[in-house]
């Protein structure tokens, strides 16, 4: 059975909307795209690829899909081990609106989607890695289908554009695995599934 891991890059306020550049998600009239870049050094690199590196799929929204399509087939250098495992490991993708998929190793799935992917978690082994996708990872969060979190937190507040965790989200407990800080300042937390949060109170006993 696979394990599915999320890897976001998040603002202080919980933003993952355009992360890697002005055109990249425009939508809903976002300005702020290519927050990320400022931040991007060596530890940002090494810390990425070493999360790529435990992959052996991908699933992928219809935007986030569409983004890495039209950038990663054009990385040709054999060392790179980003472009690598993109180009050539398997990829599913989330999507009522496409019809065929032209990267290779690319297979729509069915309308379904938290069906289709519980469907994929038993049917695959190793690493099933989600990369951006916000909206597929909050239907996916909805139905507690994702294992582990990958969240790079930077130091930007944005103020606008969509959030990971949006106003109605399942409460969900999360258990911290391993947290690891860049020169640039970039918080990089890996957490755990850990069912529903627990509650108590503060209040002094009469």
């Amino acid at each position: 059975m696979a394990k599915l891991t999320l890897t976001a890059f998040l603002s202080l306020d919980g933003v993952v909307q355009g992360p890697g550049g002005p055109g990249e998600d425009t939508s809903g009239g976002f300005e702020y795209g290519g927050w990320v870049v400022p931040y991007a050094d060596e530890d940002m690199g090494r810390i990425v690829v070493e999360w790529f590196g435990g992959a052996s799929a991908f699933l992928l929204g219809r935007r986030t899909y569409e983004i890495f399509a039209g950038y990663w087939p054009r990385v040709t250098d054999e060392q790179d081990p980003i472009a690598t495992s993109l180009n050539t490991l398997p990829k599913y993708v989330a999507s009522t609106t496409l019809d065929t998929l032209d990267w290779q190793n690319s297979t729509l799935l069915d309308t379904d989607v938290p069906r289709a992917v519980a469907k994929l978690k038993r049917e695959l082994d190793g690493e099933l890695q989600i990369h951006g996708s916000g909206n597929l990872a909050q239907s996916l969060m909805a139905h507690d289908l994702i294992d582990e979190f990958r969240l790079m937190v930077y130091p930007v507040v944005l103020g606008t554009g969509k959030r990971l965790f949006a106003e109605g989200a399942v409460p969900t407990a999360l258990r911290l695995l391993d947290s690891r800080t860049t020169g640039a300042g970039v918080a990089a937390h890996t957490y755990q599934l850990a069912g529903r949060p627990t509650y108590g109170s503060f209040d002094l006993e009469d």
